[in-house]
């Protein structure tokens, strides 16, 4: 458990695991769900379906995008950690934002996912052994260890509230 070297994961990933410069990922990941709700709780239902944008996602959407992307990289972080070897294929994120009728859900319901997903999130990386954070795998047709995969969910969500807090808000 300790910040992720460069043949951990792509390196187009790297900016989202610079924004979780720790070697306690665990904490961090602790750290940020109680940093984040409050955040998203000031958001109003109203508030949350603005795009900055005409071809840009809804705060909605935008934080659909995060959920889903959390429970991937987990999904991702279970196959590698308990041995599977076959590769993962990749996700296009806006088939998915088109899939999930974000907008169409309250707000306050995002906001409850997430602490629901980081929870969840939580407890597997809190329970995983020791061996299991440098279990290796491929997604995307990419390298990565289980523990670069906790450093990009971090990563992943700090980049998101940044934006949301740049542009959006």
């Amino acid at each position: 458990m300790t910040f992720p070297q460069t043949n951990e994961a792509a390196i187009y990933y790297f900016p989202y695991i610079d924004l979780a410069r720790t070697d306690d990922i665990v904490s961090l990941l602790k750290d940020q769900l109680a940093d984040t709700m409050p955040f998203l709780e000031r958001i109003s239902e109203e508030q949350s379906l603005h795009r900055y944008g005409p071809d840009k996602w809804s705060i909605r959407e935008l934080w659909n995008h995060v959920n889903d992307g959390e429970r991937i990289f987990l999904g991702r972080a279970l196959w590698f950690a308990r041995g599977f070897k076959d590769s993962l294929p990749s996700f296009d994120q806006n088939i998915a934002v088109e899939g999930a009728g974000a907008n169409d859900t309250p707000w306050a319901d995002h906001v409850e996912e997430f602490r629901t997903v980081r929870l969840g999130t939580l407890s597997f990386f809190r329970n995983l052994p020791r061996e299991a954070w440098f279990m290796t795998g491929v997604a995307s047709d990419n390298p990565f260890t289980v523990n670069a995969l906790a450093y990009i969910i971090a990563g992943h969500a700090a980049h998101h509230v940044n934006v949301l807090k740049e542009r959006y808000l």
